[in-house]
């Protein structure tokens, strides 16, 4: 009842996937990402998230959604990442008369977001952000070793001017960021692992009770009990 669909090219810089699906009572766990969501009779952003949370739509019926890539939504929503920090808020608290009219729009065709977004794009890209989001995201074990490996002086900006804006881009610091970025790449390995301790070294993390850690914390559960393994 949930899928995803890739971006109009025009917007792969700035989009993650176009989904639709219909409310259910899942859990839904921190990504790094910054959603626009049609449902239940309303248009809000959610996140991003340092912790599991509910889906506020009621089960059943239909919610479509934009999701944008990480340190990017700034650049459509025109409010600072790090004031969205676990919330959910209405389209109109940030637009205003525009997002009444956008509100409109989506509430009578939720495939309209893409043109919404498209129309409401207030600036170019951060590469500094986004280069660290991707070393981030890529593998590395530290922050300090994303930051090494980026040499932020190549880019103009110093180490300390750059959490500051990877912070406002993102919605939290490089090392939270981080902490999300592993958690993904354990619950996309692990269909591939044999075991805890597998997983755990697959995904970066230092031993297999930094990896429970992590999950417990950001997903409310044990791995094993999220990931459905006996």
């Amino acid at each position: 009842m949930y899928r995803e669909l890739p971006p109009p090219e025009a917007l792969r810089d700035l989009v993650r996937c176009l989904w639709s699906g219909t409310g259910s009572t899942r859990t839904i766990v921190p990504d790094g990402c910054l959603d626009l969501i049609v449902g239940d009779g309303r248009v809000f952003v959610a996140g991003p998230d340092t912790a599991p949370w509910r889906s506020e739509i009621a089960p059943g019926r239909p919610i479509h959604g934009i999701r944008f890539r990480p340190g990017n939504a700034a650049r459509v929503l025109g409010v600072a990442a790090d004031e969205l920090r676990d919330r959910r808020v209405r389209l109109t608290d940030l637009w205003g008369r525009a997002g009444r009219t956008a509100t409109d729009r989506l509430l009578t065709d939720p495939s309209a977001l893409a043109g919404i977004v498209a129309g409401h794009v207030r600036s170019g890209p951060d590469p500094a952000v986004d280069r660290l989001v991707g070393r981030l995201r890529g593998g590395a074990s530290r922050v300090g070793e994303a930051m090494a490996d980026l040499d932020a002086g190549d880019l103009g900006v110093g180490e300390r001017q750059l959490r500051r804006r990877f912070t406002v881009a993102v919605g939290y610091g490089p090392a939270t960021y981080l902490r999300i970025a592993r958690l993904e790449r354990a619950i996309g390995g692990a269909a591939a692992a044999s075991g805890l301790a597998e997983l755990a070294h697959g995904a970066g993390y230092a031993d297999q009770a930094h990896l429970s850690r992590d999950f417990r914390e950001l997903t409310g559960a044990t791995p094993r009990e999220f990931l459905g393994w006996r």
